[in-house]
């Protein structure tokens, strides 16, 4: 595995290997998908070819001419890359979360925005193509949450909303709280 602040490049050897394919044909693959967003190339190379999170990142970024592993240096860059919309219901959950706990912190982190608490994190979210993604850090607090969230796909780890959610303000900072006390009780 290529250590933090590594090259795209040098993950070419374990796709390489993993996929059994040069890197010339993967190259190709993505010339024929040039024209898509990035979540559009990630889905294609994990749905149509295998690809974890991790290589099919390294190669789009990778083809999109970015070599280093830091594409959203601040949260403002971030929101430049998702639809106004996308970028309105986060922004507005974000600000949900930190009316009630305003010492939380909004960085980059992985490449998406993140509130977080000293080194915790307590809310991250992320954006594709139709819906945005939530993420309390929680499978345990997802759960918990499971029952109020009936008309959203929820997943294991994360909280799959419209593009265009109304932000359901006291949802929202119960799943921080949740987060938060969960976090309180594991440093106990």
């Amino acid at each position: 595995m290529p250590k933090a602040g590594a090259t795209r490049e040098s993950h070419f050897p374990a796709i390489e290997k993993r996929y059994g394919e040069p890197m010339s044909h993967w190259h190709k693959v993505m010339a024929r998908v040039a024209g898509k967003t990035y979540p559009e190339q990630m889905a294609h190379l994990q749905e149509n070819h295998g690809f974890s999170k991790t290589h099919a990142n390294a190669l789009v970024m990778y083809a999109r001419g970015s070599l280093s592993a830091r594409r959203h240096a601040t949260p403002t860059d971030w929101y430049k890359s998702v639809t106004k919309e996308q970028a309105r219901t986060i922004r507005a959950i974000f600000k949900a979360v930190k009316a009630k706990y305003p010492s939380l912190e909004l960085v980059i982190a992985w490449n998406q925005p993140m509130l977080r608490k000293g080194a915790d994190y307590i809310l991250g979210a992320s954006a594709t193509k139709g819906y945005i993604m939530i993420n309390p850090f929680s499978k345990n607090v997802v759960d918990e949450f499971r029952p109020k969230l009936r008309e959203h796909r929820v997943l294991k780890h994360t909280i799959a909303l419209p593009s265009d959610w109304d932000v359901d303000v006291k949802l929202i900072q119960a799943i921080a709280k949740a987060r938060i006390a969960e976090l309180k009780k594991t440093a106990k």
